[in-house]
């Protein structure tokens, strides 16, 4: 059974794949995404201020048109109890990020993560996950955690 937000990055990743630089970034923007989406699906609440950071971070750190953030943002409403493989997304990170942007997608991930005052076990599992296997260094991973906690005043 595809859903739709499954189907939206097949659809968006497959025809990216032998294309030049432009469609390799949108590729990894798309793969980006994904993972910031299963981190506010992995609370299994959606909640409104996940949403707004999400969209926050795909205008600070992305680079999507406004329609594609739209439809990031509707996808994740209609999709959150739905899970997807993280494989497809972490190994185009590998082949493609340097280890800066890695951690800074771990970073964007915590930023969802705290964005509504509460820190799940679901969602530190998720990025404690994906950033093992993007191979970001535990050191760097509570770092980046600690960070963004710190921003958002929450103990």
């Amino acid at each position: 059974m595809l859903s739709k937000f499954k189907s939206f990055f097949d659809r968006n990743l497959k025809k990216a794949t032998t294309e030049g630089p432009d469609e390799t970034v949108k590729k990894l923007n798309l793969a980006c995404a994904a993972l910031m989406i299963e981190v506010m699906n992995s609370d299994h609440q959606l909640d409104d201020r996940e949403e707004a950071e999400f969209i926050e971070v795909l205008k600070d750190q992305l680079s999507l048109s406004g329609d594609e953030i739209e439809e990031l943002a509707s996808l994740a409403e209609d999709e959150a109890k739905n899970a997807t493989s993280l494989f497809e997304f972490t190994s185009l990170i590998n082949e493609h990020y340097d280890y800066a942007q890695k951690t800074d997608l771990i970073e964007n991930m915590w930023r969802i993560a705290f964005s509504d005052e509460t820190l799940d076990k679901y969602e530190d599992n998720l990025i404690r996950k994906v950033s093992d296997l993007i191979y970001v260094s535990h050191s760097d991973f509570i770092q980046s955690k600690l960070r963004v906690r710190d921003k958002k005043s929450i103990t």
